[in-house]
């Protein structure tokens, strides 16, 4: 092999591995600068040190939105794992139409959070959705509002975000479940163990990396949470179902506070690399 085909690669990967450090690691940079000025409209290199974080942790509408985070990844992690798990088991029997049935589950993730949101908004929507439907049926009492309340609009948020990802974390836990040595189960079914207890016992055990990776895609999805919120609520009614990424946009480019809204990009991005850099670390580190 001679010089320029072992060149070759490195020329091919050079262009793309020159832009990523520069349009991702380099905004990451320019934001972390930004976060230290005091820009308003238009980018101002006024060093204000840490001022600008001590605005965002004395505005209520961003505790607002740590607390919509909290709601929405607690909920969303949760409640897609759990019924992740229980999909993945279901379909484990070997039941009929396994393929059709597998392809329904995983539909919702061949949309966009964008398509998402906005299906569920007319869904979920007190005058033409659900809650119309079942009083047209005859049940004039039934109400289903939550859009509209203050306080219960982030749970909308968190069922439509369910919807798209439980089939996601199925899809997972079925892949570690068939990768599975049948002759363990066998072996606990020949000792007289009863098939939840070998699920409880031995199965679910046994899927504890897939359970962490699937933990930490979910929580990645949720700390960027942006497109399904706008879509559903923009951050509505007021700015209840705000989250930090809404929070952002909204300060950046509507209100023209481009430092504060810095500033929660940047706790957002620690807060990301607090849940990314362990798992990386334990994924690359070197096993004696």
């Amino acid at each position: 092999m001679n010089s320029f085909d072992k060149l070759l690669p490195k020329l091919v990967l050079a262009p793309a591995f020159v832009l990523g450090l520069a349009f991702i690691y380099g905004f990451m940079v320019w934001n972390g600068v930004l976060s230290l000025t005091a820009s308003r409209m238009l980018p101002n290199y006024e060093f204000v040190g840490l001022e600008q974080y001590q605005r965002l942790f004395e505005m209520d509408r961003w505790w607002v939105a740590l607390k919509n985070l909290g709601i929405f990844g607690v909920l969303y992690v949760g409640v897609s794992m759990a019924l992740g798990v229980f999909l993945a088991i279901l379909l484990d029997q070997k039941v009929r139409g396994e393929g059709f049935i597998r392809t329904i589950y995983l539909y919702p993730m061949a949309l966009s959070f964008v398509v998402t949101g906005t299906a569920w908004k007319w869904i979920l929507n007190p005058s033409d959705g659900l809650q119309k439907l079942m009083q047209d049926l005859g049940w004039e009492s039934f109400t289903f509002d939550w859009l509209v309340q203050s306080d219960m609009a982030i749970y909308c948020v968190v069922i439509a975000g369910v919807w798209q990802s439980a089939g996601f974390a199925m899809a997972l836990f079925l892949a570690g479940l068939r990768g599975i040595d049948d002759s363990i189960i066998k072996a606990a079914q020949i000792d007289g163990a009863s098939l939840p207890r070998i699920y409880w016992r031995i199965v679910l055990p046994a899927l504890r990396p897939v359970f962490f990776s699937t933990l930490m895609v979910l929580a990645h999805l949720s700390i960027k949470a942006f497109d399904l919120v706008m879509a559903l609520t923009a951050g509505g009614p007021g700015y209840a179902t705000d989250v930090p990424a809404t929070f952002m946009y909204t300060m950046s480019f509507s209100r023209g506070q481009i430092g504060l809204g810095a500033a929660s990009a940047m706790v957002m991005l620690a807060t990301v690399a607090a849940i990314v850099v362990p798992y990386l670390y334990s994924e690359l580190r070197k096993k004696p």
